[in-house]
């Protein structure tokens, strides 16, 4: 539980970010920012993976580049969930994808990925 909450606080903070970043990307109150980062999560959990086994052809043969459309995907998919969170068009949506990812792999640097396994 700690862990998806410390994940939704990422995902939060990615979400904020592209929304100062990307133009096409907005919320309308930081209520809306929240849930968009849980509503992302569990999308991220259930629909994402079906998604990528689903576009796993066409991934490799972009070398994985499609995973960013896949990714964007998710992001409008959960702009449509919810009213308060804005993506405008696909560009934009790539746009948040790789400013969420770049700050969810870097809070993965520093957080670190929470392996402590000991041996006895």
């Amino acid at each position: 539980m700690i862990r998806f909450i410390i994940q939704a606080l990422v995902t939060m903070a990615g979400l904020w970010l592209s929304a100062q970043v990307v133009p096409g990307v907005d919320f309308t109150n930081t209520g809306s920012l929240i849930a968009a980062a849980i509503i992302l999560g569990v999308v991220n959990a259930i629909v994402r993976p079906i998604m990528v086994v689903l576009t796993f052809p066409i991934t490799v043969v972009t070398l994985g580049l499609f995973l960013l459309v896949v990714n964007a995907a998710m992001i409008g998919l959960t702009a449509m969930f919810l009213g308060g969170f804005v993506v405008d068009g696909l560009w934009a949506g790539i746009g948040a994808a790789i400013v969420t990812g770049v700050v969810s792999w870097l809070a993965g640097a520093f957080i670190g990925g929470g392996d402590d396994r000991r041996a006895a």
